[in-house]
Formats: structure tokens, C-alpha cells, sequence
């Protein structure tokens, strides 16, 4: 029974990756990745997402669950910063680095075919870093249960919309340079190199890779990620996760262009596209928008 399951999801996967077609992206700059032989960050400039934004009753539960805890760990650390920043809380599709104020319009354009709503679990504290031994960034997320329908059709949707709007770029995303891409593996640099970022999921010699991992970020810091902060918010996840040992089952209905600071956090929403029928609103005035 548990190989027909594997397969049908497999089938699954694979039936939704033909379903979803590239559409042609509107001709860019040349992207510029000499950034990558520098020791230092790239200067941020101005980077645009695809993302998921959390359901309200999501990031209440997680308010009254942990945010209180959060928020005082935080500050018993002095992580100040991290306390303070803005964030709407939200599963990444992908981020791309482009200071082109017009690159959410083109985004829009260049979408794929979306997927349907999904319906997923948010199960499992953890803290990771950009690169280990990079010591910066580094952040404590919540991932997401990694089967079922709904995730093989989100990670598929993953491969196509990196296909689809990567190549909008203009370079790789300031987060994975200097430090952090000095201490990467080959796999990551090869994807911030083609694709601005690690962690998404390609196509290389007709055989899908599948090293994106979707969650949702709480903190999000610049701060070294030394043994004593590493040892203090690994043992704040063990107890989140003992206050939500099921996790939080939800449905994303909705996927949104963003604009986001440095280290990934979601600063507004520019565009919300419905799963159910497509629609697109322009977030700041309300208004339709034909995609």
C-alpha cells in the first residue's frame, strides 16, 4: 500500500509539473554575478518574492501559542533587532534581487499556471543558517509536513515558477554572497549561480532536483549565529514544539508578489493571486488587476 501511495504521489507530481507551463519572460539586462568573487555582502538594493502569506487564524494561534515566549527569549538574548523587525508572515516560493521597481509588473506577467489551493500542515521548530559556518544570517523557522498531495503539487509548482521568474534577476540575492557563498557546497553555488539563490528547485540533464524546503520564518538575524545563541533557540524550538507537538493544519488560498528586506522578511504585498479562480488584487489600492 505504501509503494502504490509513493507512486501515485510521484504521478502526481509529475502530471502537475506538465501542467504547469512557463510562460516567456519579458526580456531582461544581463545578470551579473561578479558579486559572487567578493568577501563581502553584496549591497541590498530592492528584492521581490512569490510567497504564500499565512491565514489569519495561522498567525493568531501562533500569537497566543508561542509569540509571547518568542518575543521574551528574543530580548533575554538581547537579540533587540530581531524582536523588532517587520516581517508578514508567509511561505517563500522564491526571492529574486532586482532594484527594477517595475520587476513585480513583469513577475506578474511571467507567472505559471498556479496550483490549486493547498492544503498543508505547518509541524516542526527549527534553527538553520544561510550556510553552515557562513555565522550570518541565520533564522528559527517552522517547517512544513513534507507529504501528501498538496505538497508534491507545491514543490512542483516550486520547479516551474523558478523557471519561470529567476531569470527577471539582475544578480544573485545579497544574502548568498560573500561569507556565505564562500562556505557553500558545490550543488548551492552551482544554483546561486543559475538561479540568484540556493535552495530552489531545478531541472539539470531532464532530471528534476527538488532541494527546496518550504517553512514559514519567526526570526529573522544578522546576528552571529554563535554556539551560545545556536544552544539558546535550539532548545527554544524543542519547547515550541512540545506547546505544538500536531503542528497547525491550514489551506493556502491565496499566493503573493512581495517586496522583502535583506534577510527574506516580507516588508508589504504588492499583488494577491486567488488559487481558486486566478483573480489578481493590487493590494495598495484594492483594485482588480488583469494579469
Amino acid at each position: 500500500m505504501k509503494t502504490k501511495m509513493t507512486n501515485g504521489l510521484a504521478a502526481l507530481a509529475l502530471s502537475a509539473t506538465a501542467l504547469f507551463a512557463v510562460q516567456p519572460v519579458v526580456a531582461q539586462g544581463a545578470i551579473d554575478n561578479s558579486a559572487l568573487s567578493s568577501p563581502a555582502f553584496r549591497e541590498h538594493k530592492r528584492t521581490f518574492g512569490l510567497v504564500y502569506t499565512l491565514p489569519k487564524e495561522v498567525n493568531d494561534l501562533l500569537a497566543v501559542t508561542i509569540g509571547g515566549l518568542l518575543r521574551e527569549k528574543l530580548l533575554n538574548a538581547k537579540l533587540i533587532d530581531e524582536a523588532l523587525r517587520f516581517n508578514i508572515p508567509h511561505v517563500t516560493v522564491l526571492h529574486i534581487h532586482n532594484p527594477d521597481p517595475t520587476t513585480p509588473e513583469k513577475m506578474l506577467k511571467a507567472l505559471p499556471k498556479l496550483p490549486p489551493v493547498l492544503n498543508i500542515t505547518l509541524k516542526t521548530f527549527y534553527t538553520t543558517e544561510a550556510a553552515m559556518g557562513a555565522g550570518h544570517p541565520w533564522w528559527l523557522d517552522l517547517g512544513i509536513v513534507k507529504e501528501g498531495a498538496s505538497f508534491e503539487i507545491m514543490m512542483a509548482f516550486n520547479t516551474v515558477a523558478t523557471a519561470a521568474l529567476t531569470p527577471l534577476r539582475d544578480g544573485p540575492l545579497p544574502r548568498v554572497t560573500g561569507p556565505v557563498y564562500a562556505v557553500m557546497g558545490d550543488a548551492a553555488k552551482e544554483l546561486v549561480q543559475t538561479v540568484g539563490v540556493s535552495g530552489l528547485n531545478s531541472v539539470k540533464d531532464g532530471k528534476e532536483l527538488r532541494p527546496h524546503n518550504p517553512h514559514n520564518t519567526l526570526v529573522y538575524s544578522m546576528a552571529k549565529f554563535t554556539p551560545e545563541i545556536q544552544a539558546a533557540f535550539n532548545q527554544t524550538s524543542v519547547e515550541f514544539n512540545q506547546i505544538l507537538p500536531n503542528g497547525i493544519p491550514t489551506a493556502f488560498k491565496t499566493v503573493s508578489i512581495v517586496e522583502l528586506g535583506f534577510a527574506g522578511n516580507v516588508l508589504r504585498e504588492i499583488y494577491r493571486i486567488s488559487l481558486e479562480d486566478g483573480a489578481v488584487i493590487d493590494v495598495a489600492t484594492g483594485a482588480k488587476v488583469a494579469k
